[in-house]
Parts: structure tokens; sequence; C-alpha cells
């Protein structure tokens, strides 16, 4: 049964989501404040995490950051649930390893379309190999390698960890080389969201966090490129 960490301290909200996702089939785990929500992941090893980020004692960035510095923990997805609506505070929890967000008042539907789509992402280093066809766990384009196994990527003379969400962008990138897409495109072919059910924002956040750790420049990049009115480009050479 999927397993998934619900960590908010309003115990209503809690309540309402907990009764409705086991009603869908899911196990659920409730915390109302952080440490209790680090010390149940550490615990229970769930599938997926839903973080508030406004939280009594550890918050769900300190939480999140956590979760991302620990080998055993750091692949789950995450979801924020924000009620602060600001680009800065949405972006700051994708800098802090976050996969996707979701703003305070949400629809449980929409709520439960973002967990089917973060459960449908396949992180397994094991399959992406399998993609290449048996050509081994390196996949290389323009300058960049990308290491399938550990999900790191060597450019030029350093080697950058990536999140499982960074990951899934750039090896899709890598394998579409020279082909530009848009953010809509990008939500739906790498992270399976169905249209309308995500924010394009998330992309644009996603990308400038790929381009702090691949590009020279990242306010000029050169691997990864926007190109006005059809989206995002990786180069081939």
């Amino acid at each position: 049964m999927t397993c998934i960490l619900l960590a908010d301290d309003e115990r209503d909200l809690v309540w309402a989501v907990q009764h409705s996702l086991r009603h869908d089939g899911y196990q659920v785990l409730a915390a109302y404040d952080g440490t209790e929500a680090l010390a149940l992941a550490r615990r229970q090893s769930p599938d997926l995490i839903i973080l508030d980020i406004v939280m009594p004692g550890l918050d769900g960035l300190q939480v999140c950051r956590k979760l991302r510095q620990d080998p055993i923990l750091a692949a789950i997805p995450i979801l924020f649930l924000t009620g602060r609506s600001s680009i800065e505070d949405r972006i700051s929890g994708l800098d802090d390893g976050g996969d996707d967000y979701l703003l305070k008042p949400f629809d449980l539907g929409e709520l439960k379309a973002r967990i089917r789509a973060l459960l449908r992402r396949d992180h397994s280093a094991a399959t992406k190999e399998g993609d290449t066809g048996g050509a081994g766990s390196l996949l290389s384009v323009g300058g960049l390698t990308l290491d399938l196994k550990t999900c790191q990527i060597r450019v030029a003379d350093r080697t950058e960890q990536l999140t499982p969400t960074e990951f899934e962008l750039c090896y899709y990138l890598m394998t579409h080389a020279g082909e530009a897409f848009t953010s809509k495109q990008l939500l739906q072919r790498v992270w399976g969201y169905a249209p309308q059910t995500a924010d394009p924002s998330l992309v644009r956040g996603h990308v400038r966090n790929l381009r702090a750790k691949i590009e020279p420049d990242p306010e000029d990049p050169v691997y990864i490129r926007a190109i006005p009115r059809h989206g995002y480009l990786l180069k081939e050479h």
C-alpha cells in the first residue's frame, strides 16, 4: 500500500485530507510539527511527503533540507502546502529540494492529481539505464555527462548532485537535445501532470535550480537556452 506522510499543524485540515486519501486506498501518516514529521519519515520511509511550510519546531523548509541530505530518504517526492502566495516563497521551497507546491486553500481533487503525478515519477536509475539500451550508466550530451545511477552530473571539472526532480528534467532535455519544449509540455511529458493541474512557474523554478548547478554563468546560460515563444532547449554541442 502506498504510504503518504502528511505534516501540518492545522488538525482539521489533516483530518479531512487523511480521511479522503485513506478512502482512495492510501496509508496516511499524520504529523503536526516538523520534528515529528522528520522522525516519522526516518522511521517509516514513506512513498511521498506532504509538508506545510509554517509549522512549530522545524518548519517545512528545514525538514525538506534534512530529508534531502539523508541518502536513504533523499529521493522521496516532497509536495509543499503553503499559504504564502509570493513567487519568492514558492521558489524557496523548490530551492530547498521540494518537487511541487500547492497553495492554501486548495481543492482536494487538485491535491490528489498532484499526488498521482508525483507518485508516477520513476526516479529509478536502473530504469533510466535500461532506457539507454544497455549502453551503460552515463549519458553525455554537449559537454554534460549525467550519471544515471547516482543522479550526478559532470560539467567541465566539477560534479554536482541533482535532486530527483532536477534529474528527471535534465534527463528528458538531454535525451531530446536540440528540441524546444514549453513549460506546459515539460509538466506533462517529464512529470506526468494532467493538463491544467500544475503551475508553469514550477518549471521555471526547476530550470533555474538546474542552471545554477551546470551553467558557468546562470544569468547567461549556454546549455539550457530559453527560446522565445518556444520554451526551453538543451544545446546538442
